[in-house]
């Protein structure tokens, strides 16, 4: 697979065909990674987990320039093209894949942050819902999905509890 003589370099996809792209260079021949994240995505009031690419439209591709037909790569499936500096395969240090990949959990999946990081008194905009566009003051996180803020309504502050994904910086 990878050996002392090959490097990392990067391809970029046509939007959301990482996975196609990635599929055809391996069936012909070349070493892909792919990193991977679990993200929460809100569509018609449900939460869902779905994975999504950690660099939209972008993957890494292992290739020994020597002796592999590594022009091909510009004329695959799902691939605009190979990320260059002038006419040469631009490479990508060997610490930053590797360092992606001791992020990875046992399923694969790229370990984020989680949790907001905001710190007590932080001033935060809510980005949607019924309080959309209010400003307020983070208080506190309550577990890993949900926060507390307080918001200035009617004179008064009142604490108001909302998804970690619908509070950010003001």
């Amino acid at each position: 697979m990878t050996d002392m003589l090959s490097n990392w370099y990067v391809v970029q996809t046509h939007p959301n065909a990482e996975a196609k792209a990635a599929s055809h260079l391996e069936r012909q021949g070349f070493s892909v990674y792919l990193p991977r994240y679990l993200k929460r995505r809100r569509h018609a009031r449900k939460i869902q987990t779905v994975q999504a690419a950690l660099f939209p439209r972008y993957l890494f591709v292992n290739i020994d320039l020597q002796s592999q037909r590594w022009r091909s790569i510009q004329s695959t499936i799902g691939v605009s093209r190979l990320v260059t500096n002038g006419e040469i395969p631009a490479p990508v240090p060997a610490p930053v894949i590797s360092g992606l990949r001791d992020r990875e959990d046992e399923r694969g999946f790229i370990a984020m942050a989680q949790g907001p990081s905001f710190v007590p008194g932080d001033k935060v905009r809510v980005s949607g819902g019924a309080f959309a566009e209010a400003l307020g003051l983070f208080e506190g996180a309550s577990d890993r999905d949900r926060v507390a803020i307080l918001l200035d309504l009617l004179g008064r502050k009142v604490r108001v509890m909302l998804g970690v994904d619908m509070v950010v910086a003001a």
